[in-house]
C-alpha cells in the first residue's frame, strides 16, 4: 500500500517531491527519539533501574524497532547530504545521487542489523570518536565555506553546517551503539564511558547540534504550513522552549555521571 501510494507520487510529481516528504516525515520520527532517548538516559541516576530499562527493551519486538529505526536515521543523514550538494555544490544529477542515497541507506541497515546480530565487537571509544569528530568537523567546514557568503540568515546556515555534522555524527552513534549490547545497555558500561571528559565534550556537542537541528528544521515545517502568523510564532516560541529544556537536561545528565 505505502509503496504503491509512493510509485503513485514518484510518477506524477517525481522523485525529489517524494524524499522531500519523506525526509520531514523521517525528521519528526527522528525528534520524537531524541527526546525519548533523553528521557531515557535519565534513569542513569538510578542504574538497577536503567538496567531494568534496558532489559525491557531487549526483548525480541523492541530489538526489530530499534534496528527498523536505522532506515529514518539513515535516510534522513544522506538525504540531507545530497540536499548539501544540490544547494551548495551545485551536483544537479538527481537521479545518480537518488540511486546512490538508496544504495548506500541499505547498506547500512544491513550492515547496523549484522552489527547487532553479532553484538560482540569492542573498540576504543576515545579513538572511535576522535575519528568521527575530525572527520564530521572537515565535512561541517567545507560547507561553511561554501554557505557563509550566501545571502541567508545565519540560522539557515547553521542548520546546514550541523547538518553536515550529524551526517556523520548521527550513523557513527547508532553504530557504536550497537558494537557491543553493553555499550547502551549496561548502567554501569555507559556511565564508565561517560565519566571521560573527552566522551562529556562529544555528547555535550551531539546534544546541542541535534536540539538545534531539530527545532530549526521543525520551526521551519510550521513557517511552511501554517498561515496563522500568530500560530507561527507561538508554536515556534514553544517549539525553542521545549528544545532548550532537552538540551540543558542532556547536558547536565552528562556533566553529573
Amino acid at each position: 500500500m505505502i509503496l504503491r501510494i509512493l510509485s503513485s507520487y514518484a510518477t506524477t510529481r517525481g522523485w525529489p517531491y517524494v524524499l522531500a516528504w519523506c525526509h520531514r516525515i523521517a525528521g519528526l520520527l527522528l525528534i520524537g527519539y531524541v527526546w525519548f532517548h533523553i528521557y531515557t538516559l535519565l534513569s542513569l541516576s538510578s542504574p538497577p533501574r536503567y538496567d531494568a530499562t534496558m532489559k525491557f527493551y531487549g526483548f525480541f519486538l523492541f530489538r526489530i524497532l530499534e534496528w527498523a529505526l536505522a532506515i529514518p536515521v539513515i535516510f534522513h543523514a544522506l538525504n540531507g547530504g545530497r540536499l548539501i550538494l544540490y544547494e551548495s555544490f551545485e551536483t544537479r544529477d538527481d537521479e545518480s545521487m537518488i540511486r546512490w542515497l538508496l544504495w548506500l541507506s541499505a547498506l547500512y541497515v544491513a550492515l547496523l542489523g549484522a552489527l547487532m546480530l553479532i553484538g560482540n565487537q569492542s573498540v576504543s571509544a576515545v579513538f572511535f570518536w576522535l575519528t568521527m569528530i575530525i572527520a564530521g568537523l572537515t565535512l561541517a567546514y567545507g560547507v561553511a565555506s561554501k554557505v557563509w557568503a550566501i545571502q541567508h540568515s545565519l540560522l539557515w546556515k547553521l542548520q546546514r553546517i550541523t547538518g553536515a555534522y550529524l551526517l556523520i555524527l548521527i550513523p557513527a552513534h547508532m553504530l557504536f551503539m550497537h558494537l557491543n549490547y553493553a555499550m547502551a545497555h549496561e548502567a554501569n558500561t555507559v556511565a564508565m564511558r561517560m565519566q571521560n571528559y573527552f566522551i562529556k565534550a562529544v555528547d555535550i556537542s551531539l546534544a546541542v547540534v541535534v536540539l538545534y537541528h531539530a527545532g530549526y528544521g521543525l520551526v521551519s515545517f510550521i513557517g511552511d504550513y501554517l498561515e496563522s502568523r500568530t500560530l507561527r510564532i507561538g508554536l515556534a516560541g514553544l517549539v525553542i522552549l521545549v528544545m532548550l529544556l532537552f538540551a540543558a537536561v542532556g547536558i547536565r545528565l552528562t556533566l553529573v555521571i
